[in-house]
């Protein structure tokens, strides 16, 4: 099966930043995958370098088996972009727009109506169709920046913070329908700052830090490899932590980070936190503890991703990012990507 997105090596440089530094990354046709990190991680400029925004320094890039500079067509075609940006001709209503957005793609007048009509339905603001895009509420513009994306049919769909500033409701609607999408086949690469929404929906996640690829895990691995937090609640505490064998042989394995007693808590710190409760709760029962509660807080992937970006770039590090039309700008990091 051909990989809906392909990467090696993956370079780009601008003057004195290193933007990508060797980035090696597929992603499976029909996934939900996400791409994390900090600001100026070089999340912006991958997606530019794959919609033709941004020229590549060295490696290969393709969409699809297509390379996304000499075959810039047939890449860009399979491709719909949600940016972060409201990058919206504000003069003409949105379903103008969304016409003149597909007759770019060859869609013919007549069908490129009908999309239109269709996709303001499917985001729910078909009622606005008539309306300019800076009439509608931040909400509103949302949905219509997903409805231009998907104006063209696309097999990948690129949702760069889509669901930045919006309330929670509309954001679990969001989710709804791009996991709808997905679900019917589409390809979704998914960037966000919003660590739950890839726990949530992605099937894989990439980190980037500094242009480069730190790890490519299911959002289930990467948890697994933070430190759970089992307590329990003890009748008649001990003043210190019981001495359990069954700890102390997880100790040996590496399994058990810390031991200790807070108040009438016995309070475990351990990798993998499911496999050393059962044995836990039998050592303590057979010591002759009564357990009146207990429980296990699993490491969130948002711990895990602090964590292995911690060591990142200085704060004033800064990526360049490309405009609409293709030129070059430039951001620090701490401001929105």
């Amino acid at each position: 099966m051909t990989a809906a997105i392909e990467v090696e090596n993956l370079r780009k440089r601008y003057e004195d930043v290193q933007a990508l530094d060797g980035v090696s990354l597929s992603v499976p046709e029909g996934s939900f995958f996400g791409l994390l990190g900090p600001n100026g991680a070089g999340k912006t400029t991958f997606i530019n370098i794959l919609v033709g925004l941004v020229r590549r320094t060295g490696g290969r890039a393709e969409v699809f088996g297509h390379d996304v500079e000499s075959e810039y067509r047939q890449a860009r075609d399979a491709i719909g972009l949600a940016p972060q940006e409201f990058n919206v001709d504000r003069f003409f209503p949105i379903r103008e727009v969304l016409k003149h957005k597909a007759g770019y793609h060859g869609v013919p007048a007549g069908e490129a109506r009908g999309r239109a009509d269709e996709v303001l339905k499917r985001v729910g603001i078909y009622e606005k169709r008539d309306t300019r895009f800076h009439w509608l509420s931040g909400g509103m513009k949302r949905r219509f920046m997903l409805a231009r994306a998907l104006i063209t049919d696309p097999d990948l769909l690129i949702l760069d913070e889509p669901t930045a500033g919006v309330d929670v409701q509309l954001r679990h609607e969001l989710w709804d329908l791009i996991t709808e999408l997905n679900e019917s086949g589409t390809t979704i690469l998914l960037t966000t700052h919003y660590i739950e929404e890839a726990e949530r929906l992605c099937d894989e996640v990439a980190i980037l830090d500094s242009g480069n690829l730190v790890t490519v895990a299911t959002p289930e691995e990467l948890m697994d490899r933070g430190p759970d937090r089992i307590t329990v609640t003890l009748r008649d505490a001990p003043a210190s932590a019981p001495d359990l064998p069954t700890l102390a042989a997880n100790r040996r394995e590496g399994r058990v980070e810390s031991v200790e007693m807070d108040g009438d808590q016995l309070v475990v710190t351990a990798t993998k936190g499911g496999l050393v409760a059962p044995d836990l709760v039998r050592a303590l029962d057979r010591a002759g503890h009564e357990i009146v509660d207990f429980d296990i807080s699993r490491t969130s992937l948002e711990e895990v991703f602090v964590e292995m970006t911690r060591e990142g770039g200085s704060d004033q590090q800064t990526e360049p990012v490309a405009a609409a039309d293709g030129g070059v700008g430039r951001t620090n990091r701490g401001d929105s990507e």
